[in-house]
């Protein structure tokens, strides 16, 4: 059998097929395939290690799992020099897992799209909210935060009766929370809600990057880069800078 063939067997089998079939290739004299063996059981090893983190990171959602509609909330772009602040909510199925689902700020941008379209599907609803750059300004970042936050909230199609907070409290929320610090890394449902957040936002800054292209929205996504602190210098603000984050650039 050529070693093409038995790359496709080993996709496929379970169990004790495929525990025969890497037995068989740890003694075929083939270096080619006795590699196609380990890098199947590596990949079996990655896979549970995979199932046992999310396993840790349902650790808030079983804890509470007397709530019926329990709800991760997180934000993106708190720190950004232009663009709105962004706030994710999403309520999942109980004991769904998505492999792969994390802190959206430890995933590539690549990945951050492909679990954004798992997450759509898989959620029992999402919501986004969005405060823009002029209203940040008016109110500050924080309560911008916020704003987002109970937008994202409202939007949903189903009433949460339980908020997991990436770290914060909401003010002016009729719905339990729970704060966790570093929720997006420790909490499923948090961390699909920053993945969310994030995806939407960075979809925003690319469409605002096709109005104003000298500031390279598309790449830094409004962060202050240094490439994005001497375009402020040299063009100017944008319509969508916030005025009260670059006032010592200009």
């Amino acid at each position: 059998m050529k070693p093409a063939e038995i790359k496709e067997l080993l996709e496929v089998a379970k169990g004790a097929e495929l525990d025969s079939l890497l037995k068989s290739c740890d003694e075929d004299p083939r270096a080619t395939v006795r590699r196609l063996a380990e890098n199947k059981r590596k990949h079996i090893n990655e896979l549970k290690a995979e199932q046992h983190r999310l396993k840790e990171m349902l650790s808030f959602e079983n804890e509470y799992a007397e709530y019926k509609m329990i709800c991760g909330v997180d934000e993106a772009g708190r720190g950004p020099l232009a663009g709105p602040v962004v706030a994710g909510a999403v309520i999942l199925p109980k004991n769904t897992t998505i492999l792969y689902v994390n802190d959206s700020k430890k995933l590539s941008e690549k990945k951050r799209e492909e679990l954004y379209d798992v997450i759509m599907s898989q959620a029992l609803c999402a919501g986004v909210g969005v405060v823009s750059a002029d209203v940040i300004d008016e109110i500050n970042i924080l309560q911008a935060t916020y704003e987002a936050m109970r937008q994202a909230i409202a939007s949903l199609a189903i009433k949460p009766d339980l908020l997991l907070n990436d770290a914060v409290t909401i003010p002016h929320v009729d719905i339990r929370q729970v704060p966790i610090i570093k929720g997006d890394a420790k909490s499923l449902s948090i961390a699909c809600a920053s993945i969310v957040a994030k995806v939407t936002r960075d979809r925003m800054m690319r469409e605002y990057d096709k109005l104003f292209p000298e500031y390279g929205f598309a790449t830094h996504k409004g962060y202050g880069s240094a490439e994005h602190i001497a375009a402020i210098k040299e063009y100017g603000p944008s319509p969508i800078h916030r005025a009260t984050f670059i006032k010592n650039f200009i």
